[in-house]
């Protein structure tokens, strides 16, 4: 057989191989944006399943504080409907909402002994604690995870086969200046 032919076909053979490898590799990075986001849709949606029981236990005991239920279900429904279309700009906002609400409600139960004392009540916020804390970190690493895929498929030579094989970015989550500010909490206890 021709040497030359022998080079070429090497060199083919170390592009395919090349090109596989590439293409493996955005696939794992997909996938690992794709878990991360499943991750913390479980997570949020187990926190959106709480929270009708803990405005149910609140309603119990707040009589005069439909308003602060009323604004965390509203806020609950804003993140199912962000989360069911996928909008990563409205699940931002909207969960900036629920921790606005949510704070509220936790700083206006303190004004209800019966409420503080039920366990059911400290069950719950304990639990959506819980829960708030878990989204946290996942929203995080799911970041992280978009970020080096949308990195990756937008750098040469990755991008090639990004493009041959329509791998698109992945939207991060963004967060509201007042979601990574401090909370005052003084301004909960006053009205």
């Amino acid at each position: 057989m021709n040497t030359g032919l022998i080079i070429f076909f090497s060199l083919l053979g170390g592009i395919v191989l090349w090109g596989i490898l590439l293409y493996n590799q955005l696939v794992v990075l997909k996938n690992n944006a794709a878990k991360a986001w499943s991750n913390t849709d479980v997570l949020l949606k187990q926190r959106n399943a709480e929270l009708p029981k803990l405005v149910a236990v609140c309603k119990e005991h707040m009589q005069y504080e439909q308003a602060t239920l009323q604004k965390v279900m509203e806020a609950r429904s804003r993140i199912a409907n962000a989360m069911q279309s996928g909008n990563m700009g409205a699940l931002g906002a909207a969960e900036n909402e629920l921790r606005i609400g949510l704070g509220n409600l936790f700083a206006v139960a303190e004004a209800y002994p019966e409420l503080k004392a039920s366990d059911s009540f400290q069950h719950l916020r304990e639990r959506i604690t819980g829960l708030e804390d878990s989204i946290a970190d996942r929203r995080e690493f799911y970041n992280d995870s978009a970020a080096i895929n949308n990195t990756r498929i937008e750098q040469f030579p990755d991008v090639i086969i990004a493009r041959a094989f329509s791998f698109k970015p992945f939207r991060l989550m963004s967060f509201h200046s007042e979601e990574t500010s401090d909370v005052d909490v003084a301004a909960h206890f006053t009205s």
